[in-house]
């Protein structure tokens, strides 16, 4: 069946047997092809039959189907003849594991981050009406981000249309990891009210039964606030808020989501569509361990085991064993998670302190001012949270935490280049956008050593602190490098003249690389650790200048506002005797691909910036 599926809308071709069919052929493809290159595995086998059933249903592209995240997309690619695009998936130069407006005129909206499919859909919905044009909009949103407060906005804008908005809720019980809040206790109440179910279907047959003016007590039932729904399921959230209700509908039947999409069409005005899938579902290990198999490398498809990797902690694991340390010996710490206990390393501090561990969902910007009321009332908060998310909450960094100097540290997990999830989640920013902030203090460790000991200083610091590292194993070289952590001073680890390298955190292995080449080649350098992106060492900067023609800052970060910036800025102000080098990323969204592809991309791989070093200290 699936090679019958060229293009988007062949599927409309198929029969629903021949569909039954095609929805095994496409798991078997998806985990055989996720099992070598990696990505997102358990959403996108939860929503096979959910996506064909939207593409029988609707005519893409002309149609517009709009997902939340869009890491459960792959289904969606493939009914839209991406099928060769799977062998290059997430590599460089590849196909996107997200929705990309660029990549197929079917992908309505780019996506990779949550909550937002209700909001870009209402967008296209009253385009669609200022236009007077004719087509269908779908919003696909998950049960985990309806945690996200975003959602509720776009839920309370849509209400009031005369025009048909279909909202697809996605409810497969958990996010990455479990669902939080009154949120999912509501959904689960909706999952089991079937005695609902039963009496609606039940009265309104007995009411079509009544010649003429049963259809008319109908209808008025549907347009009444008082509908049998209030009855029986507690709240009625959505219908209160005038949006019409359907469902729960079997996730994994295609003739009944068939059928309930075609009834969707039909409502002038929003409707939800509530849709019951299993995250992982035809794969068992999947199945097992959702949250293991959400995000995942490449994977023996028998076992599900992990394929080989080096064995060694990674930043998050190193992270996690001290935290759960400091915890154990501090009663005073507490911590959070938007949604990512398992993918920050928390898992284990909640499994030895749950009343010190906070899951707020898929809600960064409430989790920086939880964190802040947590650090007012007397307590010492981190908030694990990765870079590209933490963005989502930088009103409440500025005016929340930083405003009031309260004591919270942010442990900015996945910084610099992640690598496969491309644009959205590469973690890029956060030395600019955390550095622009007042009273906050930025650092970053060059190893795991320096992850622990610059942890410690954080939570015993009197004032908001960003800590940042990267994705991935952890460098354990130069232990014997180990000074104290002192506020605002860098740490000297070779100190020689001419060229000055000053580099932050875990581009320093790379760094060590460089400063090898220029020895190799009969130049002199020193090699700093700069330790602190905000506040700077200046008094350092002043000491090196002395003797170095050439100051080169190496960061995993935009060039605009990033650490090379200020310590140009320095420069320039007190005139100081030496030229500056930013070797940092380009002002730019970087596209998906390994980490050590990118860096050669963007020539922040040791070669390229041995080169860019020779070239300018030539010119002095």
């Amino acid at each position: 069946m699936l090679e019958r599926i060229q293009k988007a809308n062949d599927i409309k071709e198929l029969n629903y047997d021949e569909m039954e069919v095609l929805a095994g052929e496409i798991r078997e493809f998806l985990i055989e092809k996720i099992s070598r290159t990696g990505g997102h595995l358990a959403s996108n086998l939860g929503v096979v039959e959910l996506t064909m059933a939207m593409h029988k249903v609707f005519t893409l592209p002309q149609d517009r189907i709009i997902w939340d995240v869009g890491h459960q997309a792959y289904t969606h690619k493939l009914l839209t003849g991406r099928k060769e695009g799977f062998d290059g998936l997430r590599k460089y130069g590849g196909m996107s594991g997200f929705p990309k407006r660029a990549e197929s005129e079917c992908d309505a909206f780019d996506t990779g981050h949550s909550s937002t499919s209700i909001s870009a859909g209402l967008g296209y919905v009253q385009a669609r009406e200022l236009r007077g044009e004719d087509y269908n909009v779908v919003s696909v949103i998950g049960d985990g981000s309806l945690t996200g407060g975003m959602a509720y906005e776009a839920l309370n804008n849509a209400a009031p249309l005369k025009a048909n908005f279909i909202i697809v809720l996605n409810d497969n019980h958990m996010s990455i990891s479990e669902n939080v809040g009154g949120m999912s206790k509501y959904l689960a109440k909706l999952r089991t009210a079937d005695v609902y179910t039963g009496l609606k279907k039940g009265v309104t047959y007995a009411l079509h039964q009544i010649p003429v003016a049963g259809d008319r007590i109908i209808e008025q039932i549907r347009k009444t606030k008082s509908s049998i729904k209030q009855l029986v399921v507690p709240g009625m959230f959505f219908e209160d808020m005038g949006i019409t209700y359907l469902g729960p509908v079997k996730g994994h039947d295609i003739r009944m989501l068939c059928r309930a999409f075609e009834e969707a069409k039909k409502v002038e005005g929003p409707v939800l569509l509530h849709v019951l899938t299993k995250k992982g579902k035809g794969y068992k290990p999947a199945e097992r361990e959702p949250a293991k198999f959400h995000g995942t490398g490449p994977f023996h498809i028998a076992t599900g085991e992990a394929k080989a990797g080096s064995g060694k902690d990674t930043y998050t694991d190193v992270f996690s064993k001290v935290i759960c340390d400091i915890g154990r010996k501090d009663h005073e710490v507490a911590v959070i998670t938007a949604a990512m206990a398992d993918g920050t390393g928390l898992a284990e501090f909640k499994k030895h302190y749950p009343a010190r561990f906070f899951d707020v969902g898929i809600a960064e910007a409430h989790g920086v001012t939880f964190a802040a009321g947590l650090a007012a009332g007397g307590m010492k908060p981190v908030f694990a949270v990765y870079s590209s998310f933490l963005q989502r909450g930088y009103d409440q960094i500025i005016h929340d935490v930083a405003l009031q100097k309260l004591p919270v540290v942010f442990a900015i997990d996945r910084a610099g280049l992640v690598g496969s999830d491309g644009e959205t989640h590469q973690g890029v920013f956060d030395l600019s956008y955390m550095g622009s902030v007042p009273n906050m203090t930025v650092m970053s460790p060059k190893n795991r050593w320096e992850l622990a000991d610059m942890l410690r200083f954080a939570v015993g610091f009197n004032g908001p602190v960003a800590l940042r590292y990267p994705r991935g194993e952890a460098y354990d070289g130069f232990e014997e490098y180990r000074a104290p952590v002192v506020y605002g001073k860098s740490e000297i680890i070779y100190e020689e003249e001419d060229i000055a390298i000053l580099v932050v955190g875990h581009m320093f292995e790379e760094a060590v690389k460089v400063r090898r080449a220029l020895k190799e080649t009969g130049y002199n350098c020193s090699l700093i650790n700069a330790r602190f992106v905000k506040p700077v060492d200046t008094k350092m900067l002043e000491e090196l200048a002395k003797n170095h023609k050439l100051f080169v800052t190496v960061e995993e970060n935009v060039r605009c506002g990033g650490f090379g910036e200020r310590v140009q800025g320095y420069v320039s102000e007190k005139r100081l005797p030496v030229s500056v080098l930013s070797l940092a990323l380009p002002d730019d969204y970087i596209e998906h691909g390994s980490v050590e592809v990118l860096r050669r991309e963007v020539l922040l791989d040791a070669a390229s910036m041995t080169k860019q070093i020779i070239a300018r200290y030539t010119m002095l």
